[in-house]
């Protein structure tokens, strides 16, 4: 399970939101369940284009986050000579709620149904 530390400890500070984004997006795509979220490709690749904090609150026991993530897929043919399947990268999005334990840090994801 990851670990969002420096996150947990700029929570009520002004750089909370600039150090979650820069977390999650050294995470890389695939420890998020960006696969879930895609809706034009079907391969996710390894490269999270921007992170945006959208809300978060605290409770005694976590902290809650939803962010939404820019990311790009591919639509992944038959690598044949003839195949007409476009190869170039389609942008994607996708809204992610992020719960990050108070005790240690350890992040939990999930795709958000907004």
């Amino acid at each position: 399970m990851p670990t969002l530390n420096a996150s947990l400890n700029a929570w009520d500070t002004a750089a909370f939101a600039d150090t979650l984004c820069a977390e999650l997006r050294a995470l890389g795509a695939a420890r998020l369940p960006l696969q879930a979220g895609m809706r034009h490709g079907g391969y996710v690749l390894d490269d999270i284009r921007g992170v945006m904090l959208l809300g978060a609150a605290a409770t005694p026991v976590a902290i809650e986050a939803t962010v939404g993530v820019f990311f790009a897929g591919i639509i992944a043919g038959c690598n044949c000579a003839d195949d007409p399947t476009p190869v170039e990268a389609r942008e994607e999005y996708c809204e992610l709620r992020v719960h990050i334990l108070r005790t240690n840090g350890e992040a939990q994801f999930t795709l958000s149904d907004a």
